[in-house]
């Protein structure tokens, strides 16, 4: 159990010391509110209790709801261009703004009842400021709110402090005490922070983590940082800590050149399966600036090499964080400079070629097994068939030779909504199929009778230019699409707009799910656009793989840009290349 050992309680003069009426009561009294995360949209209902010895239900309650919190808590020398593949970064927001009818109706703005003030109030002030307040929510708690939403200024926010204060017996609720404290940290008011700390640690005997984040936080720029670790091992007693958490630890202990503490503090945080925060990782290498240190300089390695596993991507400054300890580590003589990879997979700056996208022998047939397991034979949260037709479908890939392209076909046949579909369909697979390759069209039963958007005819000529299995109207085809790819062998691609997310989530192990990934990017294709006559072109899809890389002697690192906005099944397009003077 977390428990504060402090006697003595310091009074809310000393914290204010132009209010001197406010004082702390030692009553006791229930707090229940409503906490808004100041770093984001959760919302969480919660009860707190001043220190009591007969509190223990309280408390278990409590501890109940803070681990619910936190388990609630992914041969051209042309260049590539933003939108030249399915998968770089920015490709989706782009596809949104050429689809603007696919966006929702933006809602009107929520006006304010009341104008946040802009100097400090005094009691009839705050009395009429209220008077006038329309809202429907504690005036106290939404005022506090918007000021920490809006940074306004500590001396404002004492004086409502004071004016609650007075009303209330010396008292000042917990959910303005955190707010009051959110606005310390944002405005550096070190010595305000401690005085918090103070009052915070005296009143309650425990914190929801919320309020744990924002005294590390604040504690860690002070004298008293090493306070911040208490904290942790407070919040070890309940719950696992967030990685925000660790990642103020580690800042403190790197500020206050304690550089054991910090790499110790950051194994704890991968022993608990956390993802350490890229500023964290951030922060190592700008302290190891200038360092002559092989130990320290292995580490940060170590970091890039986590990247590289994680399929984890810098941002532009952390970036230039890396460059920057490259070139300043005496006597390694590296030279770094930001970049972009020639659609032949070469890296426009030094010319070295980029690993492959494709998939080695070892890692396709270890990829195909486990997908063979997790999705086709466990998987059937994400597959809707039969026993019966699932097997029908086995035997019918089994019994035809290797596919060269696997077409999802209802998928495909929407591309273009406009035209009619079994058009859509026959026109993609008559191109394909003068390239003779071996096609597969999975589709419905539906797709075969004759109506405004099939054409049977249409449909004859489809079956006629590739092999087609027509699954039962309520089936799923994405596991039958992906079972038939990776069955006829690696060089077998598929086509549709789907992005997989479902099936990637169902493979059970971080290996599997970032080889799903790169096989994928290396497999799909998707339709850009239909020129007159009916012919398509296709998205490029890379040659090579977007992911942390070193030959010993260069280093080769993508990076999401300032203004990219990259979804998560998306890889970036800018790169940073070191190599190292000879």
């Amino acid at each position: 159990m977390m428990t504060f050992c402090f006697t003595g309680i310091r009074s809310f003069s000393k914290l204010w010391k132009s209010n001197p009426y406010l004082g702390l009561s030692p009553g006791h009294s229930y707090l229940s509110l409503f906490f808004k995360d100041c770093y984001g949209n959760q919302q969480k209902w919660f009860s707190l209790k001043t220190v009591s010895a007969q509190n223990t239900k309280a408390e278990n309650l409590l501890i109940a709801k803070a681990r619910y919190f936190r388990k609630g808590d992914e041969g051209s020398n042309k260049q590539v261009s933003s939108d030249s593949h399915l998968f770089a970064a920015g490709a989706a927001k782009k596809r949104s703004q050429m689809n603007p009818h696919k966006e929702g109706r933006a809602l009107p703005p929520v006006r304010d009842t009341i104008q946040l003030p802009t100097k400090p109030l005094n009691s009839e002030e705050w009395d009429k400021l209220k008077e006038d307040f329309k809202g429907k929510a504690n005036f106290e708690s939404w005022i506090i709110s918007q000021m920490a939403h809006s940074h306004s200024s500590i001396d404002v926010a004492k004086s409502l402090l004071a004016w609650v204060a007075a009303k209330n017996n010396g008292i000042v609720g917990y959910n303005l005490l955190v707010r009051y404290l959110y606005l310390c940290i944002f405005h550096k008011q070190t010595s305000e922070v401690i005085d918090v700390y103070e009052i915070m640690k005296a009143r309650y005997k425990r914190l929801e983590p919320e309020g744990y984040t924002l005294l590390i936080q604040g504690l860690i720029h002070s004298d008293r940082w090493k306070e911040a670790l208490l904290l942790l091992e407070d919040i070890k007693k309940v719950m696992v800590p967030s990685r925000r958490n660790y990642n103020d630890c580690i800042k403190g202990a790197l500020l206050h050149q304690d550089v054991n503490l910090a790499w110790n503090l950051y194994q704890e945080l991968l022993d608990h399966d956390l993802t350490p925060m890229l500023k964290t990782l951030k922060t190592f290498f700008d302290f190891g600036k200038n360092i002559k240190d092989d130990q320290y300089s292995n580490k940060l390695l170590d970091i890039l090499l986590y990247l590289r596993d994680y399929h984890l991507y810098p941002e532009e400054s952390f970036a230039h964080s890396i460059k920057t300890w490259f070139e300043s580590v005496p006597g390694e003589q590296w030279k770094g400079q930001f970049t972009t990879v020639k659609e032949s997979g070469h890296c426009l700056g030094c010319g070295k070629a980029i690993e492959s996208i494709h998939l080695s022998p070892e890692e396709y047939e270890f990829l195909k097994g486990k997908f063979m397991r997790d999705v086709i034979d466990g998987g059937d949260q994400y597959k809707k068939t039969t026993p019966q037709e699932l097997e029908r479908f086995q035997n019918f890939v089994k019994s035809r030779p290797p596919f060269d392209i696997v077409i999802d076909g209802l998928n495909v046949a929407k591309t273009f909504p406009k035209a009619r579909e079994s058009q859509v369909l026959l026109g993609v697979v008559s191109q394909l199929a003068k390239q003779n390759l071996q096609l597969l069209v999975l589709g419905r039963k539906h797709m075969l009778t004759q109506n405004s958007k099939w054409r049977k005819d249409e449909m004859k000529k489809v079956q006629q230019q590739a092999s087609c299995f027509f699954a039962d109207n309520i089936s799923e085809d994405d596991p039958f699409l992906l079972y038939a790819t990776l069955h006829s062998g690696n060089h077998c691609r598929f086509i549709t707009k789907d992005l997989m997310r479902d099936h990637k989530a169902s493979l059970r192990d971080a290996k599997t799910q970032r080889l799903f990934f790169k096989w994928q990017q290396g497999h799909q294709l998707a339709i850009t656009r239909r020129f007159a006559g009916s012919k398509l072109t296709f998205q490029h899809i890379p040659s090579y793989d977007t992911v942390v890389q070193t030959t010993g002697d260069s280093w080769h690192i993508p990076y999401d840009e300032d203004m990219v906005e990259r979804y998560s099944y998306e890889v970036p397009t800018k790169w940073l290349c070191l190599h190292r003077k000879t």
